[in-house]
């Protein structure tokens, strides 16, 4: 009786690791399809979706307002498409050229105390933080998105001074490319649009 216990039992374990394996293996499949889903959608990233044109009076309204760019140079390519991008959506806000000043850091990483420095200096209306990290040049892909990320939203929180999060997340070079320099998913000019609508908010709401 006891052996057939024992027998019982080593068959329930058995099956039990059996089924941890397929869980396992269904939820390794899950996140291969939503990285996927995520690279193919641009989700996880800056301003993914167009923002509401400006009316004549919130462009008066910006024209008088300066703001920040920071930028990370660790992708000199990109990073000059990046600013080129929120220039032209600074100027569909209608602020000028000489209303925007940049910053250059080494990269995506240094951007939350770059942001927090130009929030602090009480200067800027609103902060544009571009940059890129690309899953397959760097082993820490992950780290450095989610650091960037929870900064510059945190820096936001803190001063509120907005803070638009402009850094391009994807798995290649092309693919970033394809998230720069024109276009409504053109990040750098997304993430302009952002910092001016929240920046308006704030003067509506202060």
């Amino acid at each position: 009786m006891a052996e057939e216990r024992g027998e019982d039992g080593a068959q329930q374990r058995e099956a039990q690791a059996e089924g941890a394996e397929r869980d396992l293996d269904r939820a390794e499949r899950g996140v291969k399809s939503l990285e996927e889903d995520t690279a193919d959608t641009g989700a996880g990233e800056g301003p993914a979706t167009e923002v509401p044109s400006f009316s004549d009076s919130e462009r008066e309204a910006l024209s008088r307002m300066e703001f920040a760019v920071c930028v990370g140079r660790f992708y000199s390519e990109l990073a000059e498409r990046l600013e080129g991008g929120a220039i032209e959506g600074f100027s569909e806000g209608g602020v000028s050229l000489a209303s925007v000043e940049t910053h250059e850091v080494p990269g995506a990483f240094e951007l939350p105390l770059a942001a927090r420095l130009c929030a602090d200096s009480g200067r800027y209306a609103g902060v544009v933080c571009l940059g890129a990290v690309i899953r397959g040049e760097t082993d820490h892909y992950d780290h450095v998105c989610s650091e960037a990320a929870r900064g510059i939203q945190q820096v936001a929180i803190d001063t509120g001074v907005p803070c638009a999060f402009g850094v391009i997340t994807c798995d290649t070079m092309e693919q970033a490319i394809a998230r720069s320099g024109g276009g409504k998913r053109d990040q750098g000019r997304g993430a302009a649009l952002t910092a001016m609508r929240m920046a308006l908010l704030a003067r509506e709401l202060r």
